[in-house]
């Protein structure tokens, strides 16, 4: 099942549940509202790149998996291009109904600030509005440099000067949000008056869930599970906004079968959802069990836990840098949706994903998706990391479910997008006025 522009086929359910959202909102900062444009022919143009797929990947140990391509813009080939995409959009309506300018401000760990610079692009190339009204500034971890990527934001001087890319060198990669909140926590108000533009910093939840309920209005319209079967919705997570705007679908528009399951899938820098639904809420990390190192096979390897990896080759390695929230405040509302309908999580390693690796890029193909033969030229291991997990977890005999969906979050590697480099970015760190001083350059253009 190919669905071509999502978003476009949803639009009065995704303008509904943004009403529902952000129609009582009480902040004091800006927002542009949640109304979105008119559907006219250069908007369901600008929002065509919202494509969905759904495909049989194939029996495993009797449970049969599937796959939800969410992956298929070319400018991201992540999920995060369906939330980006309705975000600049209330920019777009926003603008055109007030003549007013608006910058995005967005930390990440790369792939969300990817998608709001493909975004805003395809707003301009659409005409829907011009460089001088909309702009978007983009703060990553110095960790996540190969995964930004070259566009005409970049390659054109003046669209590169508007819509600048910071990058942050130290040591903790979340820190990148600490330093976007406090500048406009300090400076946002100065900096609107000086700049004439209105600043937006976009990391609330409610833009995702309006975005993503369109995965279970297509799982309802097109590959509903059947009524007895309970089906179980498998994702790398981070803070788990894909599902539970999966979830919000189902509740606000309805969905055949019973209450869907969901399974969380993490890495051991980051397991604090994982940690969190099994230890009553707590994210101590006291919790993961304790590794020994193998010599013989040069691992650390530990029995105690099923949900945590059996090896790794660095109990506190870094598998993906996209996963690098800690504490999540999602992680509550996540444990009552698992607790109360079923479903579970696990951690994987890259030990793990390597083992795996030629049956996931099998099973991958079945659904067509291309995974290189080389696993060093990975650049996002979200998909091969969704599919690990829940192997492992079948293995392990901790999925009863036998209808099981994965979530194709993200995938790409070397050769899908042209890097970039420090070059092309501005240094900025937790003082003050650095990351001030490249929106002002940006926006007093």
């Amino acid at each position: 099942m190919l669905l071509e522009n999502a978003l476009a086929h949803y639009y009065p359910q995704v303008q509904d549940a943004l009403r529902a959202l952000l129609g009582k909102s009480e902040s004091n900062e800006f927002s542009p509202g949640a109304e979105l444009p008119e559907l006219t022919p250069p908007v369901r143009e600008y929002l065509s790149a919202s494509e969905l797929m759904h495909s049989q990947i194939g029996q495993y140990r009797g449970k049969n998996l599937t796959l939800l391509d969410l992956t298929r813009n070319p400018g991201t080939m992540t999920t995060k291009t369906f939330a980006s995409l309705v975000i600049v959009a209330r920019a777009v309506r926003y603008i055109q109904s007030t003549g007013e300018r608006v910058t995005i401000v967005t930390p990440s760990s790369a792939n969300k600030a990817v998608a709001m610079r493909d975004a805003v692009l395809r707003a301009l190339n659409a005409g829907l509005v011009t460089a001088d009204q909309l702009n978007v500034a983009v703060v990553v971890p110095a960790g996540s440099v190969h995964k930004m990527r070259a566009s005409e934001l970049l390659t054109d001087p003046y669209l590169r000067a508007r819509n600048p890319i910071a990058v942050y060198r130290g040591e903790v990669a979340g820190t990148v949000k600490t330093i976007a909140r406090n500048m406009i926590d300090k400076h946002g108000g100065s900096l609107e008056k000086r700049a004439k533009t209105n600043l937006w910093y976009t990391l609330q939840l409610e833009n995702y869930l309006a975005a993503d309920v369109v995965r279970a209005l297509a799982e309802a319209e097109f590959f509903a599970p059947d009524a007895d079967e309970p089906r179980l919705h498998v994702h790398a997570v981070s803070s788990a906004y894909g599902l539970l705007g999966h979830a919000y679908g189902r509740e606000r528009f309805g969905g055949a079968g019973l209450p869907s399951r969901y399974f969380l899938v993490q890495h051991l820098a980051a397991p604090d959802m994982v940690i969190s639904l099994y230890h009553n809420g707590e994210f101590d990390p006291g919790h993961a069990p304790d590794y020994s190192y193998d010599p013989e096979s040069g691992r650390y390897v530990q029995r105690q836990d099923p949900r945590f990896p059996a090896v790794t080759f660095d109990p506190r390695e870094t598998l993906d840098p996209t996963f690098y929230t800690r504490t999540p405040v999602t992680s509550p509302r996540m444990n009552t949706l698992i607790h109360h309908q079923g479903g579970g999580g696990v951690v994987v390693s890259l030990a793990e994903c390597l083992e795996r690796y030629g049956q996931v890029r099998a099973l991958l193909g079945n659904a067509g998706m291309h995974v290189p033969a080389n696993p060093t030229a990975i650049r996002e291991w979200s998909l091969i990391m969704a599919m690990t997990g829940i192997l492992n977890a079948i293995d392990r005999d901790l999925v009863p479910e036998n209808d099981i969906v994965v979530h194709g979050s993200g995938s790409y590697s070397v050769g899908s997008f042209d890097e970039l480099t420090l070059r092309d970015m501005h240094e900025v760190d937790t003082d003050d006025d650095s990351l001030k001083n490249v929106l002002l350059d940006a926006t007093e253009l």
